[in-house]
């Protein structure tokens, strides 16, 4: 559950801020009343910044990679100059 803190509060309870983002998930800071930042657990932050593949694997693992579209293939032509 996301806990919405302004930032003041935050601040001040900056502890609580830091035990809830462990226990509770991420926590997000106002800023006059506009979403301003997000204080994660180093789990969340890690599992964030983990690398997911490229888009090419992507494309190949998909269950639809094997479908053929019917897609023409198309040769160039001679273009006049």
């Amino acid at each position: 559950m996301i806990t919405e803190w302004q930032l003041q509060d935050a601040k001040n309870k900056f502890s609580e801020v830091v035990e809830n983002a462990i226990n509770s998930g991420p926590q997000e800071i106002t800023k006059r009343g506009v979403k301003a930042a997000v204080v994660l657990s180093i789990q969340d932050y890690e599992k964030l910044k983990k690398k997911k593949g490229s888009l090419a694997n992507f494309f190949k693992q998909s269950p639809l990679a094997e479908i053929n579209l019917g897609r023409k293939r198309d040769f160039s032509r001679a273009v006049k100059f």
